[in-house]
């Protein structure tokens, strides 16, 4: 099994080494790293430089401007599926993604009919519990407007994925045209059309370092968005 783990990256310095040792942790796996930058303006790219030079499965990805958390991850799926890895997970790099919940992905992956498996932050009780309230509020309309609108049930806005390469077509991930925040529940809903999915309960901590990148601009846009897609595919 050839694996690779994207992580996007902006600004991030204090969080590259910490999410690389929680990552090198997971014994008998054989995987490789791939951070996406979008120029940021702090020792990201530094930090990872370094890693990569004294690690041959760390890799890295320079863009030369912020282009969007989608569209970063949509960069770093062509790459792998380019380099012709059979599995891929893409995860956040500010420690709120655990890695621990790595091994029961590739199991699911292994063992069970499924094509992609997705975290879900609705599964378990007080899993938002270092959140602000606001950011909880926002979180859980979200996903309730998600839910009625587009009829997806799954925790779609999430970043933390896995998904069999073998078994999902390039073009069926493209579909989503969002380059933002919004990529992540446009994918989920045409991908939930056609594949098999599964859902694991994870507690999303609060950021360890650094701030969000997401802004009010963000969240205007997205609700916007959200009804342009359901009248595009109401029918």
């Amino acid at each position: 099994m050839k694996l690779l783990i994207i992580i996007p990256v902006l600004n991030e310095e204090k969080n590259i080494n910490p999410i690389w040792k929680k990552i090198r942790k997971l014994k008998n796996i054989k995987k490789d790293i791939l951070f996406i930058d979008d120029n940021s303006k702090d020792n990201t790219r530094l930090k990872i430089t370094k890693l990569k030079k004294k690690n041959k499965n760390v890799f890295l990805f320079k863009r030369d401007k912020k282009k969007g958390i989608g569209s970063a991850h949509k960069a770093g799926i062509i790459w792998g599926y380019k380099k012709k890895y059979s599995i891929i997970i893409t995860m956040d790099c500010d420690g709120t993604h655990d890695p621990i919940h790595i091994k029961k992905m590739l199991m699911l992956i292994k063992n069970k009919n499924y094509e992609m498996i997705s975290t879900n932050r609705f599964l378990k009780k007080n899993s938002l519990s270092d959140w602000s309230y606001w950011r909880i509020f926002l979180t859980n309309l979200r996903h309730i407007l998600i839910r009625n609108i587009l009829n997806v049930s799954y925790d779609s806005s999430g970043a933390f994925r896995c998904y069999n390469v073998k078994k999902i077509k390039l073009k069926d991930i493209l579909i989503a045209k969002n380059d933002s925040y919004s990529f992540f529940w446009e994918s989920m809903f045409f991908l939930s059309k056609k594949y098999n999915i599964a859902e694991i309960p994870i507690s999303l901590p609060g950021r360890v370092s650094g701030s969000s990148k997401m802004r009010i601009n963000d969240i205007i846009f997205a609700l916007y968005y959200l009804f342009i897609i359901f009248l595009r595919h109401r029918i």
